[in-house]
């Protein structure tokens, strides 16, 4: 079954301590566009998966981020949220880590909560029949101890 909020209002995760960032809901719309942002279309050929990984989260979190806590910089003054200053959170590992768990993946297993039931087969194995013969007699139950 799939759980719909239908609030969409914003909410706060808790990604280290002391480091809060408060959200927007991760819509289709919020997705689509970061799938569009020119820093994923501008990924050369040979990029591999995990500069994938990190350039999809950054525009994810440039889009979602609203607000946060327990950000600063370098002499410990609180910085307000910017472009810049997300991707360069997201290049702190754990943050990352836990963005992509708390946040992005939670709306990828979506697609996990699907019916549960296989996919119906398709093409060639559409019409298929079994090719197993059937069993001659019944096993025997295994013995108990």
């Amino acid at each position: 079954m799939i759980r719909l909020n239908l609030t969409a209002t914003p909410e706060w995760l808790d990604l280290a301590t002391g480091l809060r960032l408060l959200v927007a809901p991760l819509t289709t719309a919020l997705m689509v566009s970061a799938r569009a942002d020119p820093a994923i279309e501008d990924l050369p050929e040979e990029a591999g998966q995990e500069d994938l990984a990190l350039a999809m989260a950054k525009s994810v979190a440039r889009r979602a981020v609203l607000d946060w806590e327990g950000v600063g910089d370098d002499a410990g003054n609180i910085i307000p949220v910017s472009p810049e200053g997300i991707d360069a959170l997201l290049e702190i590992w754990p943050v990352f880590e836990a963005f992509q768990t708390q946040y992005v993946a939670r709306g990828l297993l979506l697609d996990q909560e699907k019916n549960v039931s296989a996919p119906l087969p398709t093409g060639s194995s559409a019409r298929a029949s079994g090719t197993a013969q059937p069993a001659k007699r019944l096993a025997k139950t295994a013995p108990q101890d």
